[in-house]
């Protein structure tokens, strides 16, 4: 039964209309990366790219958007434009990982950051179609969020700028790396596992489709969506190398956590009662020094 009801989503989300036009216009974003061919470039294009490589990237960019005016209404046009600049962020990122240059690692970053974002969207479009909007893309998450990302740009910046060798540190980049990965995947998993029971928003009322879900990497934590979310925020400045930024994304991004497993687990002890409660003492939230709410018997 559990694996048909993951074969139906799955057949639901494929021929979802959103998805589809988001999947394409992400690949056609990301088509960027075939520049260098066409140009007769090295890979290493956004390294050093020149008027050449300029004017290419900003047809690039030109060809995209028209295309994807032809070719959406408006509606599915606000979706594949989102999915299109951010097809394009992993495609430069792709360039900028090419060869040795000194934004490589940069460049794993910007792969990184595209692709989680691309893949929320897709993944709630597969997993949970009715909960799906423009905010799915977690573009505009929140106003902290946003200045945290351009907070860790102006560090790399600055420091690549007045201590160039400090943002070469491979093996720490490669770590940060690791973590990314591997917080993302166990996000995505947590997705999936939890199907039409997931959603970016936390839910005040119990719908009839609403159930406990305790299996796959919910048997691990308690809330392996954020574990994930967690671990992938701080591994993307371990990847950069951003000192100052590591130890402020660690502080801010556990304080976040923690009120939102409280505010959470309040909604399920509602929901679940008993149910929860004996789920709550058996599986840890995955987070260090979150036992999540309190209960008081």
């Amino acid at each position: 039964m559990a694996a048909a009801a993951a074969a139906g989503r799955w057949r639901r989300g494929r021929l979802c209309r959103e998805a589809r036009s988001s999947l394409a216009a992400f690949l056609l974003g990301a088509s960027v990366a075939a520049l260098p061919l066409a140009l007769g470039s090295p890979p290493a294009l956004l390294a050093s790219p020149g008027l050449r490589g300029r004017l290419a990237l900003a047809l690039h960019v030109a060809a995209v958007n028209g295309a994807l005016l032809l070719l959406y209404p408006r509606p599915l046009y606000k979706i594949a434009v989102r999915a299109g600049f951010l097809g394009f962020a992993f495609g430069c990122g792709l360039l900028l990982s090419a060869g040795r240059s000194a934004w490589r690692h940069f460049g794993w970053y910007m792969c990184s950051l595209s692709l989680f974002h691309y893949s929320e969207y897709l993944v709630t479009a597969i997993n949970n179609p009715r909960s799906l909007s423009l905010d799915s893309f977690l573009l505009n998450h929140s106003f902290e969020y946003n200045l945290a990302a351009l907070s860790s740009w102006v560090e790399f910046t600055l420091e690549k700028l007045l201590v160039p060798e400090m943002k070469q540190i491979t093996w720490l980049s490669t770590v940060g790396l690791l973590m990314v990965i591997f917080g993302d995947c166990l996000r995505k998993a947590a997705m999936l596992t939890a199907g039409s029971n997931f959603n970016h928003i936390v839910q005040n009322e119990k719908s009839d489709t609403h159930t406990l879900v305790t299996s796959g990497v919910y048997g691990w934590f308690r809330h392996p969506s954020y574990v994930g979310w967690f671990y992938w925020s701080i591994g993307t400045q371990v990847l950069l190398c951003n000192p100052i930024c590591v130890v402020g994304y660690t502080l801010a991004s556990w304080r976040f956590f923690r009120e939102r497993i409280e505010e959470e687990e309040i909604t399920l002890i509602h929901f679940f009662g008993e149910e929860y409660l004996e789920y709550k003492r058996k599986v840890p939230s995955g987070l260090p020094f979150i036992k999540g709410v309190k209960v008081e018997l």
